[in-house]
């Protein structure tokens, strides 16, 4: 599913969604190739995506109707742009706001906030 230098497949579990939504929310329109490629060099290669991870995600996000695609033809070549639609764009707000929340949550209950009085 994922190859994970720096995390293991199920602390990243379930963030896929997130991850490509955002993308999309902040770049416009992406290809696969340019998804996987820019979540490596956005982590530095702590989180590399799977092609057999990526598409199966798109394709469930296309049929939830949060993601469209257009096609551009390169000679011979297809190249499919995946892009939000108006739903996609909320629910990519929802899904980050969710994220953030349980990030908060997280720190709370590990005791990784730092403590007043503590540098």
């Amino acid at each position: 599913m994922y190859i994970c230098p720096m995390y293991t497949s199920e602390l990243i579990k379930g963030t896929l969604k997130t991850i490509i939504l955002n993308l999309l929310k902040e770049r416009g329109k992406m290809y696969g190739y340019e998804i996987t490629q820019t979540v490596k060099e956005m982590t530095k290669g702590k989180i590399q995506i799977t092609e057999g991870a990526l598409y199966p995600t798109l394709h469930s996000l296309e049929k939830k109707g949060d993601v469209g695609f257009e096609k551009e033809y390169l000679g011979k070549r297809v190249r499919k742009y995946y892009t939000l639609t108006d739903q996609g764009e909320e629910t990519a707000q929802a899904k980050v706001n969710e994220f953030a929340d349980f990030i908060n949550t997280m720190k709370y209950l590990l005791d990784l906030e730092p403590k007043m009085g503590n540098a």
